[in-house]
């Protein structure tokens, strides 16, 4: 079983930054690939950025260039650095983790971006 802790969400103005963490916890985790995802209010969630154990990354379209992703295998921890964060990006955003073939949740964090 995996347990995933978001933090960092928070309310920031438009043009901000803000940085969330998710750290992993369970017995004998080898984390494989680890994720952020979005929903915003009547909106489906959606992909923001992925990363696999190796390093490969992918993001959606609307945040290439201002949203960076990471992750400490050591500490199964990603991260997501938000730049130039706009009011579309409203949301609750929710970790991701694979293990075992399975996809465990976080339980999400509200990012909130004034204009």
């Amino acid at each position: 079983q995996v347990q995933l802790v978001e933090s960092g969400g928070g309310l920031v103005q438009a043009g901000g930054s803000l940085r969330l963490s998710c750290a992993a916890s369970g017995s004998n985790l080898y984390i494989n690939g680890m994720g952020w995802y979005r929903q915003a209010p009547g909106k489906q969630r959606e992909l923001v950025a992925v990363i696999s154990r190796g390093g490969t990354i992918n993001y959606a379209d609307s945040v290439k260039g201002r949203f960076t992703i990471s992750r400490d295998n050591a500490k199964n921890t990603v991260y997501l650095q938000m730049n130039s964060l706009k009011p579309e990006d409203t949301a609750v955003y929710y970790c991701q983790a694979g293990w075992r073939a399975n996809a465990y949740w976080g339980w999400g964090t509200q990012v909130t971006v004034s204009s």
